[in-house]
Parts: C-alpha cells; sequence; structure tokens
C-alpha cells in the first residue's frame, strides 16, 4: 500500500496500538514520558511518533482538532496497521460537581458532528470498545486515580455551544463535550478495531468557565498537571491492550 498522503506513513512505520491527542504538543508530552521514542512522520497537524513504554511498542499520533482531521487519522493510521487507538485529549464538563482536572472515561459520544454522517445513520451509536473501557479504567484504579465514566457529546463547532445545548446535555446526563470521539469510535467500529477515550476536564460549561479564561494558556494550571496524570494512565492501559 501507497504511502499515506496526511500522516505520511506505509504499513511498517506504525505499531498496532496508537494514543491519538488532538493536540500535536501533546504527542512530545507523552513521549517524553515514555523509555525511548523515534518521530517517525509530521505533516500538517499529524505527528507521527513511535514509542515503548514497559516494554509495549506504541505509536503516537496527534488528531488535530474535530472529527473531519480525527477521522483522517483514523483511517490513515488502519491503513497501515493500527489496530487499536487511545485518545487522550480535553474535555468541557457538562454537569455539577465535574471540575478542572477531573478525568472522563466516555462509554459513547453523541453525534452533534457532521462526519460520522457521512459514514452511516445518526441512529447507530458511537461507542468505544468494551476492552478499552475497562483497560482504562483498572488501570485509573490502579493508580489510585479517581475517573467519571459515562457518556459524553462531540461537538463541531466550539463557538457555537449555546445555553441551550449546554442545558440538554446537562439534561441527557451526558458528562462532558470535545470534539472529536465521535469519530474515532465510529470509524474503529466500522472497521472491526478498538478505541476508547480518557479526556482531562479543562473547563465546566454548565457552571460557566472555559479553558483559556483564567490563564495566559490554553489549558488552566490544574488541568495542565492532570493531562500528564490522564496520559499514565492511558499507558499503562496500552500494556494490557
Amino acid at each position: 500500500m501507497a504511502k499515506q498522503p496526511h500522516v505520511l506513513c506505509e504499513p511498517g512505520d506504525v505499531t498496532d496500538l496508537a494514543l491519538v491527542p488532538g493536540d500535536p504538543g501533546r504527542v512530545d508530552r507523552i513521549a517524553a514520558i515514555c523509555d525511548d521514542h523515534e518521530l517517525v512522520a509530521e505533516n500538517r497537524e499529524y505527528r507521527v511518533v513511535n514509542a515503548t513504554y514497559d516494554g509495549r511498542e506504541l505509536t503516537l499520533c496527534s488528531t488535530g482538532i474535530g472529527c473531519p482531521s480525527a477521522a483522517i487519522a483514523v483511517e490513515e493510521l488502519a491503513n497501515v496497521g493500527v489496530e487499536t487507538f487511545l485518545r487522550v485529549g480535553t474535555t468541557g464538563g457538562l454537569q455539577r460537581g465535574i471540575e478542572i482536572g477531573d478525568m472522563v472515561v466516555a462509554t459513547g459520544a453523541a453525534k452533534d458532528e457532521g462526519t460520522t454522517g457521512r459514514y452511516e445513520s445518526d441512529t447507530y451509536p458511537a461507542v468505544p470498545d468494551y476492552e478499552v473501557v475497562s483497560a482504562l479504567v483498572d488501570a485509573a484504579e490502579a493508580n489510585d486515580e479517581a475517573v467519571h465514566v459515562g457518556p459524553i457529546a462531540s461537538d463541531d463547532a466550539f463557538y457555537a455551544e449555546t445555553d441551550e445545548y449546554v442545558t440538554d446535555w446537562e439534561d441527557a446526563g451526558l458528562l462532558a463535550v470535545e470534539m472529536e470521539a465521535a469519530a474515532i469510535f465510529t470509524l474503529a467500529r466500522r472497521k472491526g478495531l478498538r478505541a476508547g477515550a480518557i479526556c482531562t476536564v479543562d473547563g465546566n460549561l454548565v457552571e460557566g468557565t472555559q479553558k483559556g479564561e483564567t490563564d495566559d494558556e490554553e489549558l488552566p494550571e490544574k488541568a495542565r498537571d492532570n493531562v500528564e496524570r490522564a496520559i499514565r494512565i492511558s499507558l499503562d492501559a496500552a500494556t494490557t491492550l
């Protein structure tokens, strides 16, 4: 198979499991925790690194922001051999009491985005793989970390999340909103592959806080610190998958 046009990888370049954060900078942050790492390719929003953590060979690849770019990453990585996808991201809380820095393991994602509709009906669920969800929860427990476990929303329009949207999501019992999981879950399911997601809360839309409002950086300090905890959970989960 030819080299993939966006991630610039071909068979043999990647491993069977990939951690897929949105931010290319988070690829470097994950790599720094691993035992060793090597840059494979870099193009647009996609930074691809191979690494080893506790004996487990894995690939790291950023997806950029939103379901369209995340879908490209999943399509192309699957074409060259990735079989399991672990999203390590950030998310906005949708229930009172979910605090900045908390972590959410998703059991499903509402499709408030346009990409998955090009693949299938909205009536089909965007759900992660049970083994991946279990591995993330087990890894959190092994690290004495508390995580919220439940459904989230994936939304295309960061600046169009009105009060009505937030209230509707809250009333539906969705824990948080982010921008990539629905596509990652949907494509993995359709291809017979595995996917899951753990995200660190960077604000709470119900309580009126949003990332970037209290600091000069994108993420509040507590969220920045706890992103590393989520990374370690995902890496520990990867060793069991």
